[in-house]
């Protein structure tokens, strides 16, 4: 199975992106990860919030392929523990097309056009997170899902 995992725009945090970097080598043990930052949108402080998400959103439809599984890392999304993202993910793995796409929207959320097309929304936590560190979190969050599925001793309870 693929898993993609794309977010918008660099980050301006060194430590941020060294800590994708120890996930996605970890990761590359259990599954082929493909990482992409799409660009920031230009000129994006002359857009109002929507406009953005609109143009965010555009450029992540444009790459979806329709047997593509799409999951969207929203804070109003539906909210699991460590084991039931575990089972989730086994199942997106189980019933899923050929690639599990998992996106970090900007700093304003999605636009209506890309939730209408996603599969799944899912929260990691009911606090907000910048759309920069939720990255970490994610990646950390997958490779817990990936030894919890494996039974490995990375994951205590």
């Amino acid at each position: 199975m693929k898993v993609a995992f794309w977010m918008i725009g660099k980050t301006s945090f060194p430590f941020i992106t060294e800590g994708i970097q120890v996930y996605e080598k970890r990761l590359k043990h259990f599954l082929k990860l493909e990482s992409q930052i799409f660009p920031d949108i230009k000129k994006a402080g002359t857009l109002s919030p929507n406009q953005l998400k609109e143009k965010e959103g555009a450029q992540f439809l444009n790459k979806i392929l329709p047997t593509d599984t799409l999951i969207l890392l929203d804070e109003r999304g539906k909210e699991m523990d460590s084991k039931k993202f575990a089972a989730f993910v086994d199942q997106q793995f189980q019933h899923s097309s050929k690639r599990i796409v998992f996106v970090i929207g900007g700093a304003f959320g999605f636009s209506d056009d890309i939730k209408n097309r996603a599969n799944h929304l899912l929260s990691l936590s009911k606090m907000t997170y910048s759309h920069q560190i939720i990255r970490v979190i994610f990646m950390e969050q997958l490779y817990r899902a990936m030894t919890i599925l494996r039974n490995l001793p990375y994951h205590n309870e």
